[in-house]
């Protein structure tokens, strides 16, 4: 049998022998093939070993157990990128519980939002983000004890809960380096992660070891990646792309990778040639960011041999490749609850704006009519509706909520709110949003939140928060459209602004506010956004920008 066919039957085998596809045996598998080999190091700390890794695994799903975290239950990790995060992720998956990734700006109702859907007990916090829990502690009962990684806590540094137990995250170190016998299979629940809602509150996925699995398998396929190659991490763990599209697809590779706190414009091209990265990942306005800081000496000279970069366009490639010396780029299209249905296969040529050949071995995809769900001809847009060939490759449905489960699901097909095209080539093309989540710099924001923070300013007695553009081809900012409680003042933007930054995350505080009689709604009294979004910016509207108004990240 020709060397390429019997490595194509081998991995087809591998993919078809599920019994893998589950984080801890993917790492116990690496500890026992390559346990001396590098996997992970945080920034310019000393990096650990498969081996060293699969035994803190070990040792935090024993202490995990030992605190009496039970099979199937929900942690919450609100931390920083830290190696920390990972071993813990790691530690609940050895005794079968599962790791709810929580965005780090959380705060206020969004905070209360995921902590009771959840249900937690337990959650893992960044000391600086005490105070906001502090902050909700009466409206999220299920909460109990909460570990902090890092130095000691000092007396006085602590905030004042009146029922939460605060640890060290010592407490979670040191345990028995024993393997588990805790059976894990493909079918159970692996993480939780949230994504935004638009005529609701964000929506917890539950993702299944199997749907985690194939992320990480569509990235190392794509990218090519082998135990040669080194990632360079910079994106929040708490998203797909950091900890699945990059560390899981690291270890799947068996390869290594350097994780950053966070990402850094400034220091990306010298932490690339520092790390001797291979490969990375931008996302969205990240490329501009790059591509706008002030040339250097010396640019070129890196290893990178890939760039996963989404979306792009034949400029932005350009300009990255003219500048980096980049030679392959890739894109995708995939979203938290319906994995990678669509990426670009190693071997095709560059075609910015395309995500890529619909990965047909697991994934059907379907261009269709928005309103009737009825396929639509080959090159022509509509929704891009998906839905899995195998079982538990996909979300299993939305935690506590059944109701938007069935609605995302209708007529069996998962509507992903995005516009798109397939080409005789089976190759998908994302066009835009079609639902009303707003998307600013990779992040979704959930408009029902915002405007559920803004209804609590006694002045305003409807919201509405809409995606606009300050500049044509420019990304979307929020607009936050008003009406006034009747005989009531408008407030002073800057006051309504001071209002709304300790309530809602940072990257969802209106840039632009627009004062309006009235808001333009169905005879049925839903509003109508479409409308909004098409009226943009006028001259009435107030633009923070304008008075130099700045919104810190914490």
């Amino acid at each position: 049998m020709p060397l390429g066919q019997r490595r194509r039957l081998g991995r087809r085998q591998m993919m078809t022998d599920k019994s893998e596809w589950v984080i801890g045996r993917t790492l116990a598998r690496q500890a026992r093939e390559r346990g001396d080999r590098p996997f992970m190091q945080f920034e310019d700390g000393e990096p650990y070993t498969y081996a060293q890794a699969h035994e803190i695994a070990n040792a935090t799903g024993h202490r995990f157990r030992e605190i009496g975290v039970q099979f199937g239950e929900h942690v919450v990790l609100m931390l920083h990128n830290r190696l920390e995060y990972l071993w813990c992720w790691f530690g609940l998956n050895r005794i079968g519980a599962v790791a709810v990734a929580v965005n780090t700006a959380y705060k206020g109702r969004f905070l209360t939002h995921v902590l009771t859907n959840c249900k937690a007990r337990i959650a893992v916090v960044e000391r600086e983000f005490l105070p906001w829990v502090a902050d909700i502690e009466d409206t999220v009962p299920d909460l109990e004890t909460i570990y902090v990684p890092g130095e000691p806590l000092q007396d006085g540094e602590v905030p004042a809960f009146d029922r939460i137990d605060v640890r060290p995250y010592s407490e979670l170190e040191g345990g028995s380096t024993a393997d588990h016998n805790t059976e894990v299979t493909y079918r159970d629940i692996g993480m939780v992660m949230f994504t935004s809602g638009t005529t609701g509150p964000s929506k917890a996925v539950l993702m299944p070891h199997g749907h985690l699995h194939l992320i990480g398998v569509s990235q190392q396929r794509a990218l090519n990646l082998t135990e040669d190659d080194r990632y360079y991490i910079c994106m929040p763990l708490f998203h797909a792309q950091g900890i699945l599209m990059q560390t899981y697809s690291t270890m799947l590779a068996g390869g290594s990778a350097v994780l950053m706190k966070q990402f850094s414009p400034k220091q990306w091209i010298d932490d690339v040639k520092k790390y001797q990265a291979t490969v990375t990942n931008l996302l969205g306005v990240m490329n501009d960011f790059v591509l706008a800081q002030p040339r250097k000496e010396g640019e070129r000279d890196n290893r990178l041999r890939m760039l996963n970069a989404v979306p792009v366009t034949n400029e932005t490639v350009s300009a990255l490749r003219e500048r980096f010396g980049i030679p392959k780029f890739s894109e995708l299209f995939g979203m938290t609850e319906c994995n990678i249905p669509a990426w670009r296969p190693f071997d095709a040529p560059d075609e910015p704006g395309c995500s890529g050949k619909v990965w047909d071995e697991f994934f059907e995809v379907r261009i269709a009519d928005p309103e009737t769900d009825e396929p639509l001809p080959t090159g022509e847009v509509g929704e891009i509706l998906i839905r899995p060939k195998e079982p538990f490759c996909f979300m299993q449905g939305y935690n506590g909520m059944p109701d938007r489960t069935v609605d995302t699901w209708r007529n069996f097909w998962f509507h992903t709110g995005d516009a798109g095209r397939l080409d005789e080539r089976n190759f998908l093309w994302y066009i835009d949003r079609i639902k009303d989540t707003i998307r600013r710099r990779g992040e979704n924001i959930s408009s029902y939140e915002v405007e559920s923070v803004l209804l609590e300013h006694p002045a305003i007695a409807e919201a509405a928060a809409v995606a606009v553009k300050a500049e044509q081809g420019g990304e979307d900012e929020v607009m936050a459209c008003l009406v006034l409680e009747p005989g009531a003042q408008a407030p002073d933007p800057v006051e309504l602004l001071d209002f709304c930054t300790p309530r809602m995350p940072y990257f969802a505080v209106p840039r632009f506010i627009e004062f309006l009689d009235e808001i333009p709604k169905t005879p049925s009294s839903k509003i109508q956004k479409n409308k909004l979004r098409e009226r943009g910016l006028t001259e009435s509207t107030w633009d923070r920008e304008s008075v130099g108004y700045k919104v810190k990240r914490i």
